[in-house]
């Protein structure tokens, strides 16, 4: 790209062996004098191998591919060649500490580049290695003792001070904050960005550390298996991630403020010497093709095209929606002719793999949006459309049923109990003509009864529903559910008739469900304490609008609407944020307000 500082064109890093190990695996990349980009990777991902890359210190790989600073091909460069890069043009700050040398003093450790890459005295390189030092915290006691006498993160402090030595045009930082506590984390992020505010050096950040990258990075690129993911404005990426990898990356990592449960992403990494002929994700992805399993995905603009500069790599342009509802109302008539809006101008997204929070007081509107979601109930006004297929169609919600499934509020009036569990749970593939065969849907039946943690034996698959807890009695409307292998999973109050361990038991079988199925989740919910533990998005409902929409944590420490706030309340919020003023705790069902428009819909 013109105008460059730094561009990579189709680098690969590959250690030989049997087989080759693909470090780095077609990397495009580019980086503008003054700018800092984080790239972001689980272990692996081959961001040590990219910063060693950069510098020339790999003799025992091989690279391939483009690497040019200021225009100059740094390809076929020898030794000599770059050494006279190193510390002067490029610096590396190592990941670990071992890089320092145990038998000289940090401070002449420090001094060292400036005497043999900018010809400087001892006396002046001693002076200005003091003030480098002193600058990241570390005073002239600590600076003048060898590195086995400093702590860990002292060590890594001096090597930071190293590499930002010289001022060299770019500085490639690997993992610069693994380790240290939160006061030297402060310290380094401070010392880098008064190097970012001076415009003299671009910064490249290669770690899982999102917050400090949250800091400092203009851009963020995200990394799997060598590969690029995505890239775009830091603020962007990381508030809303595109791609399905950085979702999960992103998803997975705790924060001070972290309420929802963590977890993992589905599936393992790839083996080092594993190597997709596709895109490397997709093993993994939960919206995968069959066109993902060829050829890599080139960089696309991201879905839905709202910011120019960022970019996916994936077929599908990065995270798909799975159901869109707009303007959603249903109203109610009584014999008397009383009317109730049930539900009010309500319009709300679902996109792959997610967990959506929908929270109210009972009359909301929670249980006549769950049906209106799935089908069920036809709205007054508005549309919903899943996969792309507008629900109102007969075809289209018939193709639905089977990717789209409802389970409802109270299993015990739910579930016939002229059924045995076996015929209960079987129903569904009975109903869609799935499967060939009677043993085959057996089978099918038996996998379900297994995921939910239920027996999977002819004995229980012979009992009727009142031979049953209300907590297996729900878990055997989840597996009937399940049986179908839905895609949007609706959940209307699943855990409000069970017992406090009950209700923890399924919560994590729901989540683990969601994780190893790749599902997109709607959980419906009075109780805002259960809907902050597993959603990613929470909607609050208030007489039948929906009135507030953010993530758990911004609804737990900042609540702006009235309705939240005493949902709050309810939940116990008070005993945690003892000093935050709260609405008083009345009725939600208070006199009716104006119809609020998108625009002032709280998110």
């Amino acid at each position: 790209m013109s105008g460059a500082l730094l561009e990579l064109r189709g680098l690969h890093v590959v250690y030989p062996g049997v087989p080759d190990v693909h470090a780095v695996d077609g990397l495009d990349f580019e980086l503008r004098r003054g700018e800092c980009v984080g790239l972001l990777g689980e272990s692996g991902s081959g961001k040590s191998s990219l910063a060693r890359a950069l510098l020339g210190l790999l003799p025992e790989a091989r690279v391939d591919g483009t690497i040019l600073l200021e225009g100059r091909d740094l390809s076929g460069l020898d030794e000599t060649g770059w050494r006279a890069l190193r510390w002067r043009r490029i610096a590396l700050g190592f990941q670990s500490a071992t890089a320092l040398n145990p038998v000289l003093r940090v401070v002449d450790q420090v001094a060292e580049p400036l005497c043999i890459h900018l010809g400087a005295g001892r006396a002046a390189a001693l002076e200005r290695a003091e003030a480098a030092l002193a600058a990241i915290g570390l005073d002239p006691t600590a600076a003048r003792r060898f590195p086995g006498e400093l702590s860990g993160g002292q060590r890594r402090l001096a090597l930071l001070a190293t590499a930002a030595i010289c001022e060299p045009d770019v500085l490639v930082l690997d993992e610069p904050t693994t380790g240290l506590d939160p006061a030297t984390r402060e310290r380094v992020v401070d010392f880098l960005a008064s190097l970012i505010r001076r415009g003299e050096s671009a910064i490249v950040i290669l770690g899982h550390d999102v917050e400090i990258v949250s800091h400092l990075a203009d851009r963020v690129a995200i990394l799997y298996r060598g590969w690029l993911a995505e890239i775009g404005p830091a603020a962007a990426v990381l508030d809303d991630p595109r791609h399905p990898y950085t979702r999960g990356l992103l998803g997975a990592r705790p924060t001070l403020a972290t309420i929802k449960e963590l977890r993992g992403i589905r599936g393992r990494p790839p083996l080092p010497g594993e190597r997709a002929p596709g895109c490397p994700f997709q093993p993994r992805c939960t919206q995968a093709l069959p066109e993902c399993e060829v050829g890599r995905p080139s960089l696309v603009e991201a879905w839905p095209r709202e910011t120019p500069e960022r970019r996916v790599g994936c077929v599908r342009g990065g995270v798909v929606e799975l159901l869109r509802a707009r303007g959603l109302r249903k109203e109610y008539r009584s014999r008397g002719g009383l009317r109730v809006q049930a539900v009010d101008s309500v319009s709300l997204d679902v996109v792959e793999s997610e967990v959506v929070g929908v929270v109210g007081s009972t009359g909301a509107g929670k249980s006549t949006l769950a049906l209106l979601l799935t089908g069920l109930l036809r709205p007054d006004a508005g549309s919903v459309t899943f996969e792309g297929r507008d629900l109102s169609r007969p075809d289209a919600l018939r193709a639905a049923r089977r990717r789209l499934q409802l389970v409802f509020q109270d299993p015990f009036d739910a579930l016939s109990q002229r059924l045995s569990i076996g015929d209960v749970v079987r129903e569904p593939l009975d109903v869609q003509g799935r499967l060939d065969s009677a043993a085959a849907r057996d089978s099918e039946v038996r996998r379900a009864l297994d995921a939910v943690r239920l027996p999977s034996d002819d004995a229980f698959l012979g009992r009727r529903t009142h031979e049953l807890s209300g907590g297996e009695l729900q878990r055997v409307a989840l597996a009937r559910a399940l049986v179908l292998e839905p895609k949007l999973l609706v959940l209307d109050e699943p855990v409000a008739m069970l017992d406090p361990s009950e209700q923890a038991e399924l919560l994590h079988l729901l989540k683990a469900l969601q994780v190893d199925r790749g599902m997109a989740m709607v959980l419906i919910s009075h109780d805002l304490a259960t809907i902050l533990r597993v959603s990613d998005r929470v909607v609050v409902l208030d007489q039948g609008r929906l009135v507030e929409e953010a993530s758990g944590t911004a609804l737990l420490v900042t609540p702006r609407h009235p309705a939240t706030r005493v949902l709050l309340a309810a939940a116990g919020r008070d005993a945690i944020f003892p000093d935050a003023v709260s609405e008083p705790t009345g009725s939600l069902r208070g006199p009716a307000v104006p119809d609020p428009s998108p625009q002032e819909v709280v998110r």
